[in-house]
């Protein structure tokens, strides 16, 4: 296709033709089929049954993979729908290494913080570019915080980076800060986040170390704060072999 087509063009009233996604997550299902977790561009997070792709001969297993870019066609009335058809959409880089295990935390993330059936655009363009970013290989770290923080602006937690109000004044590059993840930083002498690091996330803009290590303690909490204190599988996967998330 030429041009890109309006959901609603793409569909009727119980399937939906070429949709862009990702695959988050699979399971085996019974002796031959799979049932995969799904983030659609215009649907959001949809569960899909894949038919009897784990035979011999199926040509459609290998495509059902983590990371890669796809067009999906579905049908079904009930919240598991059944997968009719999936093509790879462009060339992409697979991720490898620290990289991989990270491409599985932000899918855990993308898991945990989108309700099925609940569209988020947004969403799906910041999880095309992190896994850009992961495949370069480079800025792991930077490519983490920066979809954290637009993962948490685009489902409702995002943070108040600018502005004390217990103090009411504007945040300072030389300052120190608490962080109330409601209320937002705190000016105190024996805060754990300076002011740069804060303007920092604002900008995301993620050059400098010791930001770096700031943006990476608050958003442990931060995650950890509106998960209530359920640990991420990944995470602990990573620890074991990295500091980076």
């Amino acid at each position: 296709m030429n041009a890109p087509c309006k959901a609603w063009d793409l569909m009727t009233d119980s399937a939906v033709y070429l949709q862009p996604a990702f695959i988050l997550q699979q399971h085996k299902f019974r002796e031959t089929s799979l049932i995969i977790d799904v983030l659609t561009r215009d649907f959001g997070r949809v569960s899909l049954l894949a038919k009897g792709v784990r035979k011999a001969k199926s040509k459609t297993a290998g495509l059902l993979q983590p990371f890669i870019p796809l067009t999906m066609s579905y049908f079904g009335k009930t919240e598991l729908k059944t997968l009719t058809d999936v093509e790879i959409t462009q060339p992409f880089i697979q991720l490898q290494g620290l990289a991989l295990y990270c491409g599985f935390y932000v899918n855990e993330l993308v898991g945990r913080f989108l309700h099925r059936n609940d569209p988020h655009q947004d969403v799906f363009a910041y999880y095309g570019k992190c896994l850009s970013s992961l495949s370069d290989g480079s800025k792991i770290e930077a490519a983490l915080r920066i979809f954290e923080l637009n993962l948490m602006d685009a489902v409702g937690y995002g943070l108040q980076l600018e502005y004390d109000f217990h103090n009411e004044k504007a945040v300072h590059l030389s300052s120190k800060y608490h962080f109330n993840i409601e209320q937002g930083p705190i000016e105190a002498q024996d805060g754990h986040f300076s002011g740069m690091t804060l303007q920092a996330m604002k900008s995301r803009e993620f050059t400098d170390p010791q930001v770096l290590i700031e943006a990476k303690i608050l958003m442990r909490t931060v995650i950890a704060f509106h998960l209530q204190g359920k640990p991420l599988k990944s995470r602990a996967v990573i620890n074991k072999i990295s500091q980076h998330i």
